[in-house]
């Protein structure tokens, strides 16, 4: 049967989004070219009819009317094209962006699948066990602080008019000992009085 009818042909996948901004694209700039071409055109018509006058102005006119003509068609359709190739451009972002958010639910979906994994193997019980046991260990280690900051020096019962009366004991013992200093001490060692006179010796030799 496909010896008599032949077989079918396959058509050619469609133009993608890319294609046509960039056949747009192509179209645009040939036009812009056009346009360019048509504006030096009617520069020069613009300088000639400043110096014809007459039928020759006329004709002159007729002609940049025409150009002016050619020029208006070119932007309409460039107009046009820039139309397209702005739909365009907003359809492949739309796609983009939807492609973005299936990939971004496909990664939630797959962060959510291995968080009920890994949940599973959380022992609540097991936390709470690890939590009264580093409660009562720390309770204890403030016991043991408490014992060894414990004072063993002088008691509570001491009595403080004993103390008072052990501390003037030492003031008195201490002025005692001062006085002994001082009374102990050298004439040689004393120091002299800046202010008396030097005492006449009495002992001098027979005079001559």
């Amino acid at each position: 049967m496909k010896r008599i009818f032949g077989a079918k042909k396959s058509l050619p996948p469609p133009p993608t989004l890319g294609d046509a901004s960039a056949k747009l694209e192509t179209r645009t700039a040939g036009l812009d070219e056009k346009i360019k071409k048509l504006e030096v055109e009617l520069a020069g018509y613009k300088e000639k009819l400043k110096k014809a006058k007459g039928p020759a102005a006329k004709t002159l006119k007729q002609r940049a009317m025409a150009v002016l003509k050619r020029k208006k068609m070119y932007e309409a359709q460039r107009d046009q094209l820039a139309g397209q190739a702005f739909n365009v451009e907003q359809t492949s972002f739309a796609i983009d962006s939807v492609k973005d958010t299936l990939t971004t639910v496909d990664a939630m979906k797959a962060a959510s699948k291995t968080l009920k994994t890994e949940f599973k193997k959380v022992d609540i019980d097991q936390i709470e066990d690890v939590q009264d046991d580093l409660a009562d260990m720390m309770e204890d280690m403030n016991e043991v602080q408490d014992a060894l900051g414990r004072s063993y020096g002088i008691g509570d019962d001491v009595d403080e008019a004993d103390l008072d009366a052990e501390l003037a004991c030492l003031d008195d013992e201490l002025g005692m000992d001062e006085l002994g200093l001082e009374d102990s001490t050298p004439a040689y060692l004393q120091p002299a009085d800046p202010g008396a006179l030097p005492e006449q010796p009495t002992n001098l030799p027979p005079a001559p």
